[in-house]
């Protein structure tokens, strides 16, 4: 959808039929739904799930007996309104959020003492110490505050989405007389037409690439546009008009630009068939070089569609949701599709109780899903969901247009669903094939260096820095499912007085601000920031060194009193050859594995993802530091030779990226300077 820039609410589950099993110890990863009766029923009665064939011990009386008393105080209190309702435990953390037609009988429902609940609500319950109660003006308001606080607080009892990161949009400025076309993610705030989502960056540039190629409208900053004396490279090789330096004037530019526009708003075949006749009007006319221009803009357009995939005929704008449950995980693929082009689809995988139907599951996360985003104005389901109504409504209401939730069951809608389907099911075979290697992996792991479990958690630092200047630690984070990249973190070396290049202190200052923070209990908001579903202590420390820097992390983790974190160092091999690295771990022989052993291989990656991760943490900060110093770090390049290369280049992002030949074409720059500039920028981390 484009426009001008001037945890879904769950409805209430019913349990299934039929018996249930033993009550196990509360689960930080269990998710649930409302147990009471849909707010739309007339009576909002609650409907209760058959209770278990057998009793459970699990659960004392004492804590059932606190959280029921909790909640019987809150129900007294509580309106007869709509409203959101939250369950908090000892600690105030939320427990889970809950919506109501009728918040006084939704609670009833829970202070039930002889009430047949199911055993995931039972463990709420008796978490329970005190319930809080926001009253709405209706249930659509309910319904949208149940779900910001959902994504906000992340309740553990809440089916809850947990991949959240913004979509891309293409953005053609209306701030210039010659707009730019560019990636945005954010608020919509600068002035021009947004056109999106795209399911990815990767989308996104490459539709850019290409409507560049067919559109010719420039992409680089205002800055770079107003400093140019000659055209840039993108007019050579074709990917723009050139508007910088008038190559083209401001009619020719602005039609190009009302092109793009119609082509991204979905008038594709009305522009297709213009420059198709432009270009049979240039080869009658014997102007084979303009018809050949118009034959590779037409080329850059057909390269757009086939990239998109399947484009419907009778679908304007829509996304389409479907879900697939398997071996306890379930998996919500979103394809996008705007003015009826295929813009790309994402797979989401959110945490739920495997107890959830699809339908519950699927309805939880709409919600959740447009809370920051806006809707189309036709969303596709796979599965019928409860409250269907409610959720349109809600979605009208925050859209300010009229938005249809439906579920189709024959045509070429159908066939998009059954589409996305078929992309649910192999996207959640491919994640639980890859849960299942990364098990293997990390069993093997296990014994190959004699831990006393399977790592849950495994945490790999290193640090990079250019003889001392600009040092950066940095975290990478791995567990069953993978890379948490959620869970990087990188640390800005603060320490005064420390000698350039000595890594030994540099580790200390990580470790130490990273385990004193764990040491210490969190308060307020930040007790709640983590996804309590993974295990903030790691089982396992891997350092990218040799046994001096073995020593020195023992010896931090003795001073922190850590003793149950298993430690290890890996040392890369003679002549830093991959598959002959040396692992040594506390009071044990080096161990060095086969060359093709898979656990070495495993080991490898989580080194080389640290790297990675710091190296790229590095050259930011760097980076950073030479914009704000400008070029007068780099020996022999005073005021006058700074002038001519900006002169030359327009920005120090150009200069950056310019080679060493390039840079010798700069009036008064030798070719030594130019090779002591590009050094200066190449410059590699250590």
């Amino acid at each position: 959808m484009d426009h001008d820039s001037t945890d879904h609410p769950k409805p209430p589950s019913r349990a299934r039929r039929g018996s249930q099993p033993d009550l196990p110890p509360p689960d930080p990863t269990v998710a649930d739904v409302d147990p009471a009766t849909s707010a739309a029923e007339e009576d909002d009665e609650a409907r209760l799930p058959e209770a278990p064939e057998e009793p459970t011990e699990a659960i004392a009386e004492g804590p059932l007996a606190v959280g029921h008393a909790a909640i019987e105080n809150a129900v007294r209190l509580a309106p007869t309104s709509p409203g959101v309702y939250r369950m908090l435990n000892t600690a105030s953390d939320v427990l889970y959020v809950g919506k109501a037609k009728n918040v006084r009988k939704r609670l009833a429902s829970y202070a039930r003492v002889n009430a047949p609940l199911p055993a995931r609500i039972l463990r709420m319950i008796a978490a329970t110490v005190t319930v809080e109660i926001v009253s709405t003006t209706t249930e659509t308001e309910a319904l949208l505050l149940e779900a910001n606080l959902i994504k906000q607080l992340r309740p553990r009892f809440n089916v809850q989405l947990r991949d959240d990161k913004s979509f891309p949009y293409i953005l053609i400025t209306g701030d210039h007389w010659a707009p730019q076309i560019l990636k945005h993610r954010g608020a919509q705030t600068r002035p021009g037409r947004y056109f999106g989502p795209f399911a990815s960056a990767g989308a996104v540039n490459r539709t850019i690439t290409a409507l560049q190629r067919a559109f010719l409208i420039r992409s680089c900053t205002d800055g770079f546009f107003e400093s140019r004396t000659r055209p840039c490279l993108l007019y050579q090789i074709r990917r723009c008009s050139g508007p910088c330096t008038r190559e083209i004037d401001f009619p020719g530019y602005s039609e190009l630009v009302r092109e793009a526009t119609d082509f991204l708003s979905g008038r594709s075949h009305a522009v297709k068939e213009l420059l198709a006749a432009e270009m049979e009007k240039a080869s009658n006319e014997l102007e084979f070089e303009t018809a050949a221009l118009y034959r590779d803009r037409l080329a850059a357009l057909s390269a757009i569609q086939s990239q998109q995939g399947i484009n419907p005929r009778t679908v304007e704008e829509a996304d389409v949701f479907a879900i697939h449950q398997e071996g306890g995980y379930s998996c919500v693929e979103v394809f996008f599709f705007r003015t009826g082009q295929n813009w790309g689809n994402r797979a989401y995988f959110p945490r739920a109780e495997k107890s959830f139907t699809p339908q519950e599951v699927l309805a939880s996360f709409l919600a959740q899903f447009y809370d920051d985003k806006p809707p189309p104005k036709l969303i596709l389901l796979s599965h019928e969901i409860e409250e269907c109504a409610l959720l349109a409504d809600a979605l009208c209401v925050k859209a300010g247009y009229k938005v249809e939730i439906s579920v189709p069951k024959r045509g070429e809608k159908k066939e998009l669903v059954t589409h996305a389907l078929t992309n649910a099911r192999e996207a959640l075979g491919r994640k639980l094939a890859d849960t299942a290697t990364q098990s293997r992996l990390l069993e093997a792991m296990a014994a190959t260096l004699g831990l006393r479990q399977m790592p849950k958690r495994i945490e790999v630092y290193d640090n990079s820095h250019i003889q001392g200047t600009n040092a950066v630690g940095a975290m990478i984070v791995a567990g069953p499912d993978g890379f948490i990249k959620n869970q990087y973190r990188k640390f800005n070396i603060k320490s005064e007085g420390l000698t350039p290049g000595d890594d030994y202190a540099m580790m200390r200052e990580v470790l130490e601000r990273r385990f004193k923070r764990l040491l210490k209990p969190p308060e307020g908001d930040a007790a709640k920031a983590d996804d309590d579903s993974f295990p903030q202590w790691p089982d396992l420390v891997i350092i990218d060194g040799g046994r001096g820097q073995l020593n020195a992390v023992r010896e931090i983790f003795q001073g922190l009193g850590l003793t149950q974190v298993s430690l290890m160092a890996v040392a890369k091999g003679p002549d830093r050859d991959a598959g002959r690295e040396t692992l040594f771990m506390p009071d044990r022989e080096a161990i060095k594995l086969e060359p093709r052993d898979p656990v070495l291989y495993f080991i490898q990656r989580l080194r080389d993802e640290a790297h990675r991760f710091v190296i790229g943490s590095h050259r930011k900060l760097r980076k950073k530091d030479i914009r704000e110093a400008g070029l007068q770090e780099i020996p022999g390049i005073g005021p006058s030779r700074k002038r001519a290369l900006l002169h030359h280049f327009g920005t120090l992002k150009e200069i950056e990226r310019a080679s060493i030949a390039d840079l010798g074409k700069v009036p008064g720059v030798s070719a030594e300077s130019a090779r002591k500039i590009f050094e200066f920028f190449h410059a590699q981390a250590g």
